[in-house]
């Protein structure tokens, strides 16, 4: 973590449960931070924490730097041009804007364009992990854009991640990203697949899964998804929707640079049926329940404490 001054006056844009929990590790950090959010008591924990809550998205104009972290490129879009939007006051412009929204690199162009013909610089910086992972001090960050940009906002980047990786002009960290979460969808269905096969052959999945955790191939991601499987707690960090969404960018980029991705387009599809089974509003790793039910088998919650491999660092944090 960078220990350079945080003297950017800094706005963010979208307090869902990833927002939110990025936020406030600025605020905490001692950053002069406003907010705005769409719905605005969803902004207000944050209060709490030292920052400023703001009536629309264009009085966060006078700041140095904003934040955005929302769902869709639609939603990007329409938070920074739309009515209200960030850039709709030529008076009152950041002098940055850092997307961590995850988008396609031809969204993340356009945008980049019309903050280009503003005078605004804009940098993409999406990230891996979610709420927990953000407080637990473990979440990363790809960056890509103008390397001067890059390093005026590294300071506060790095009070957010703990890792960033700057992969150079451009958009290169939109296909970092996407490409990111396709393994997502695909390791997670495998675990889904491999621990059905083992329950139905007469092993725990909490068995399987300890082993799988600590042999070579476990990570942390396997180890932190481990909870929801043995117990079948499906509360939502990231839902089938947002991963289909992914994988809809990821299939697009494979179309665009002629990649084949065959592994993608299958799971796609389990993805999609997830989708189509009612459980859009649960966590993606439902994608467990349906290997089960096309197995021929019922799971149970196993009932047993099972670590997550974040707890030592959210101890630390």
């Amino acid at each position: 973590m960078s220990d350079a001054p945080l003297h950017l006056r800094t706005g963010w844009i979208g307090t869902g449960r990833m927002g939110l929990a990025m936020a406030r590790r600025l605020a905490d950090a001692g950053v002069d931070l406003a907010v705005w959010n769409r719905t605005a008591a969803k902004a207000a924990p944050l209060a709490e924490h030292g920052a400023t809550l703001v009536a629309e998205a264009a009085a966060l104009g006078d700041r140095d730097v904003v934040f955005t972290m929302v769902s869709t490129e639609r939603d990007l879009e329409q938070v920074l041009l739309g009515e209200h939007g960030l850039l709709t006051d030529p008076a009152r412009l950041p002098g940055t804007v850092v997307d961590c929204s995850t988008v396609s690199p031809q969204a993340s162009a356009g945008l980049r364009a019309a903050c280009a013909e503003l005078g605004v610089d804009f940098l993409a910086a999406p990230v891996s992990g979610n709420a927990e992972v953000v407080t637990a001090g473990r979440l990363t960050m790809v960056a890509s854009g103008d390397a001067t940009t890059f390093a005026h906002v590294a300071p506060l980047l790095r009070h957010i991640a703990s890792s960033v990786t700057y992969t150079g002009e451009g958009e290169g960290a939109r296909l970092v990203k996407i490409a990111h979460n396709l393994v997502l969808g695909i390791v997670t269905q495998a675990m889904a697949e491999t621990a059905v096969l083992a329950e139905k052959g007469g092993v725990s999945r909490r068995a399987y899964l300890e082993f799988l955790n600590d042999s070579v191939l476990g990570s942390v991601f396997t180890r932190y998804k481990t909870p929801a499987f043995v117990n079948l707690d499906y509360t939502p960090t990231f839902t089938p929707v947002l991963l289909r969404k992914d994988f809809d960018l990821g299939l697009a980029a494979g179309r665009g640079l002629d990649v084949p991705l065959p592994l993608t387009a299958a799971t796609a599809q389990l993805v999609q049926a997830s989708v189509n089974g009612g459980r859009a509003d649960e966590d993606f790793a439902v994608l467990l329940d349906h290997q089960a039910a096309a197995s021929g088998l019922v799971l149970t919650p196993e009932g047993v404490q099972v670590d997550d491999g974040l707890n030592a660092a959210e101890e630390a944090a």
